[in-house]
């Protein structure tokens, strides 16, 4: 008789063949209706390995915000580290990244924008700022040594717009079309370069390239 061949994997692999499987079965079924079981059943593993990395479902969609964030990041940070790329077309393409998150899927977003899943939005939100302003910082710190800009709040104004564009690009809280997105996020971007002391036509027609 054959015997099931039992397969190790190492503690970060099996971590996050949970965090995919979940993000996937969130996509299809929506976060409210996936049950541990579900992840379980899909990887073939015991309830007890599951519990060893994650406490709860809440926990692996932590991890799945976690990484779609680290995502972003890291092409942000590739865009900070390209020195062909002044200030300002850093800053455009950084944010033109932002707008670029993996396809979740309307169930799984839907579920996140509910009113008892409240919380764990905030969390997003709040993860999401705490991650990208201070690389944004970066980016207007070199373009104010580059003559590109002129701040002595970089930190804050860098706050304010992606907070304005966070909250106000949220489909959980406004409902806007497609156009009408483009448009804000053109507006925001112009009203930090006036933040910045750019001005100039040529950055406002940079904006409207990378939207």
């Amino acid at each position: 008789m054959d015997k099931k061949v039992r397969i190790v994997k190492k503690h970060n692999e099996r971590k996050q063949e949970i965090i995919n499987t979940a993000l996937k079965i969130f996509i299809h079924k929506g976060y409210e209706k996936t049950s541990v079981n579900d992840i379980l059943n899909e990887i073939g593993i015991a309830k007890g390995t599951f519990y060893h990395y994650f406490k709860a479902k809440e926990e692996v969609l932590d991890a799945v915000i976690a990484d779609t964030t680290e995502t972003i990041v890291n092409k942000i940070e590739k865009i900070i580290a390209d020195n062909s790329l002044n200030a300002e077309d850093k800053l455009l393409k950084a944010f033109s990244e932002m707008r670029v998150a993996p396809d979740m899927g309307e169930k799984f977003l839907s579920d996140i924008h509910k009113p008892e899943n409240v919380l764990m939005h905030q969390k997003i939100l709040t993860s999401s700022i705490k991650a990208f302003v201070p690389l944004m910082v970066e980016i207007v710190e070199e373009g104010i040594k580059q003559g590109k800009f002129t701040s002595q709040y970089p930190k804050e104004y860098m706050e304010i717009v992606l907070c304005s564009a966070i909250v106000l690009l949220d489909d959980g809280i406004f409902e806007r079309t497609e156009e009408e997105k483009v448009k804000l996020l053109a507006a925001l971007i112009s009203s930090l370069g006036k933040m910045l002391g750019s001005e100039n036509v040529s950055f406002y027609n940079k904006i409207m390239k990378i939207l």
